[in-house]
């Protein structure tokens, strides 16, 4: 599976899974980052951290960390 942090500008994909435990895994998904939810990136920062995603009519900043715990499928 492909990860969000593998994802690159402009690209749709839709979350099949979130990984983590705890803390971790309930902070991502209290933004709003659920399975079947469609997302799309945005903008990535020059060195690569934060990640900023489109998702459900709202923009997101997501370290590279956390957007590695998130499995998605693209959609072209």
């Amino acid at each position: 599976m492909t990860t969000v942090k593998e994802l690159k500008i402009g690209q749709t994909a839709k979350i099949t899974k979130v990984n983590g435990q705890g803390a971790v895994k309930r902070r991502i998904m209290d933004m709003g980052v659920t399975k079947g939810t469609t997302l799309q990136i945005h903008k990535v920062a020059p060195l690569g951290d934060p990640i900023q995603i489109f998702i459900r009519g709202y923009e997101l900043s997501l370290r590279k960390e956390d957007a590695d715990q998130i499995e998605v499928q693209i959609i072209d």
